[in-house]
């Protein structure tokens, strides 16, 4: 079995890539976003974190969390949520070994994080996660993708309602 060395900052920020199996479009489906969202309001009552930055595209999310100061363990966390929309999501599957494994066709095995290193990562990294439906030509403006933390981050005063225009382009993002 594979050792995967995760970073172990307590109380750090952390910058995430989840993707589907398969790159299969489920959360163009309303029923796993909501199953989505349920989740991660579930596993936070138990184990907390701050959403700082989200977005949701039809095969991969990316997202932003602090964890609590004595905290390391988004591996949990993720393993919680990812479970939880496994088992309410009716896919079954034809792989023997997943099956075996009670797992299901949803995500792929592994995430993709990166521990914010200082303000600086952590402006570049909350504007590739609201670019990115912009990114893969799925809008041509930021403030139409409904599916991302960037209109929470409006009404706080943190984005100004123009970014992602063409006024503020986003270039240079996810280079």
């Amino acid at each position: 079995m594979s050792n995967y060395r995760r970073p172990q900052n307590a109380g750090g920020l952390y910058f995430f890539t989840l993707v589907t199996a398969k790159r299969r479009p489920l959360f163009a489906d309303e029923n796993v976003r909501r199953t989505l969202r349920h989740a991660v309001e579930t596993v936070r009552q138990s184990y907390p974190f701050t959403i700082h930055a989200w977005v949701l595209l039809p095969d991969h999310m990316h997202c932003i969390w602090g964890l609590p100061i004595h905290d390391t363990d988004f591996s949990k966390r993720w393993a919680l949520i990812k479970a939880h929309v496994s088992q309410r999501y009716n896919s079954p599957t034809s792989n023997t070994s997943k099956r075996r494994r009670h797992e299901r066709d949803i995500w792929q095995r592994r995430f993709w994080e990166h521990r914010l290193r200082d303000d600086e990562d952590y402006r570049r990294h909350m504007d590739y996660v609201h670019w990115n439906p912009v990114k893969h030509g799925l809008v041509r403006t930021v403030v139409e993708w409904p599916w991302s933390s960037f209109h929470r981050l409006v009404r706080e005063g943190v984005y100004p309602g123009d970014w992602g225009t063409a006024d503020q382009s986003g270039e240079g993002f996810g280079e």
